[in-house]
C-alpha cells in the first residue's frame, strides 16, 4: 500500500488552518483524534481523486469550528486519509489484515472474496468485509491509440494490451472481457500489467496497442490521451456482454457517451460494474454510523458535485445498489432510518 504524500500534506494544512493560534491547538490536542484509512488504486484513475474527497467529507479533524458554523460536517475529531493501492483486489486483502480500516471495490471483486468464488476460487474467504455505500458506476474501457487500426477487440490478437495492475479490479474485468473475446492471458496476446497513467503514457509513445480498464468516466488518464494526440474506445459486441454477464452477473450493460472523451463522437457500447466504499467488520458501530451520515450530508453533497465528475452519480437513492456483502451494523443503522430497505445478506 503507497501512502498519498499528496493528500497527507492536505491534512496536515486542513489542521494548521483550522486549528489556527496556540489556544487552538492546545484545544485539539485534548480532543481525540481518530485516524481512517481509505485504499483507493493507484493516480490516473477514478478511486484516487474520489476517495480524496469522500476523506474530505467525513473528517473533522479536533480544532475544526463546528458545522453550523462554517467548518467541517464530518465525524468529529476524524481524520480520513486516502491511500494509494494496487485496486480492488489489492483493497479487499488491506481490509482483511486489518492494513486499512476501508477501500474501493468493484462489487464482483467484493462478493467473490467474501464468498471465496470466482478470482477468489480455492481462498479462504475474506470474511470480515463489510458494506458501507455502493458509490458509482465503473465502465469497461478498450483504450487504443486514435490513429491505430483496430475497430473491435479480437484485432489486438498477438498485441501488446495492459490489463491492470496484479492485484486490480481492473485486471479481472479485462480478463473477463478477452476471455468472452476467445482470447487468453499471455497465449493469444502479450499482457503488460501496467496502471492508467503508464498505459496512457505507452500508447502515446506507441510502445503498447491497447489498454483494458474498469473505470469511472471520465478517467483522467484518458482525457490526457484524447487531449494530447486522440484516442478511441473499442466497443464490446452483445455476444461478449452476455458472456461476460453470465459468468460474473453483477455487470451490466452500458454506454460511454459521446463526448465523455475528446475526439469520441458517438456512444460506445460497454459494460458496467458498481464501484463500493467498503469496511472492516472490526469497526465500531457507531464510528461507521458517523461516516455514513457524514457522506450523505449537505455539506458532502457540495464535496461530491463540485469534486469530480464521477461525485455527481454518487446518490443515497443508490447506495444500496449491488449489494452482495453483508452490510456494516453501523451503516445498516443509518439506512434503515431513511426508510431504504437494507439487505439482509449473512
Amino acid at each position: 500500500m503507497r501512502f498519498s504524500k499528496t493528500f497527507a500534506a492536505g491534512i496536515a494544512l486542513a489542521l494548521v488552518t483550522v486549528i489556527g493560534g496556540p489556544s487552538d491547538v492546545g484545544r485539539a490536542q485534548a480532543q481525540e483524534m481518530k485516524f481512517f484509512k481509505i485504499a483507493s488504486a493507484a493516480a490516473g484513475g477514478t478511486y484516487f481523486p474520489m476517495a480524496g474527497i469522500l476523506a474530505n467529507a467525513v473528517s473533522n479533524p479536533p480544532g475544526s469550528r463546528p458545522c453550523d458554523k462554517g467548518g467541517s460536517c464530518g465525524v468529529p475529531g476524524l481524520v480520513a486519509i486516502a491511500l494509494s493501492s494496487n485496486g480492488s483486489v489489492a483493497n479487499v486483502n488491506s481490509i482483511q489484515s486489518g492494513a486499512v480500516d476501508s477501500g474501493f471495490s468493484q462489487s464482483d471483486v467484493a462478493y467473490w472474496a467474501y464468498t471465496g468464488t470466482g478470482v477468489f476460487e480455492g481462498k479462504p474467504p475474506l470474511k470480515k468485509l463489510r458494506m458501507l455505500a455502493n458509490l458509482f458506476p465503473e465502465h469497461i474501457h478498450v483504450v487504443v491509440h486514435k490513429n491505430s487500426p483496430f475497430q473491435k477487440v479480437t484485432d489486438l490478437k498477438g498485441k501488446r494490451i495492459s490489463i491492470g495492475l496484479q492485484a486490480s479490479g481492473a485486471k479481472v474485468g479485462a480478463l473477463l472481457i478477452l476471455e468472452a473475446h476467445g482470447m487468453k492471458e499471455n497465449v493469444d496476446y502479450k499482457a503488460e500489467y501496467l496502471n492508467s497513467q503508464q498505459s496512457i503514457d505507452r500508447i502515446r509513445d506507441n510502445q503498447l496497442e491497447a489498454m483494458i480498464t474498469v473505470t469511472g468516466y471520465p478517467n483522467a488518464a484518458i482525457s490526457e490521451l484524447a487531449t494530447s494526440v486522440g484516442g478511441r474506445i473499442l466497443p464490446i459486441g452483445k455476444a461478449e456482454r452476455d458472456a461476460v454477464k453470465k459468468k460474473a452477473p453483477f455487470y451490466a450493460d452500458g454506454i460511454i457517451p459521446k463526448d465523455t472523451y475528446k475526439g469520441i463522437d458517438a456512444d460506445v457500447q460497454t459494460l458496467t460494474v458498481g464501484a463500493q466504499w467498503l469496511v472492516t467488520a472490526d469497526a465500531n458501530e457507531k464510528l461507521i454510523y458517523d461516516i455514513t451520515a457524514a457522506l450523505w450530508n449537505k455539506n458532502s453533497r457540495k464535496l461530491l458535485d463540485n469534486g469530480h465528475a464521477k461525485g455527481k452519480v454518487v446518490q443515497l437513492s443508490s447506495a444500496l445498489d449491488a449489494v452482495g456483502i453483508p452490510m456494516h451494523p453501523g451503516a445498516a443503522k443509518f439506512y434503515k432510518e431513511k426508510g431504504m430497505q437494507v439487505p439482509d445478506i449473512k
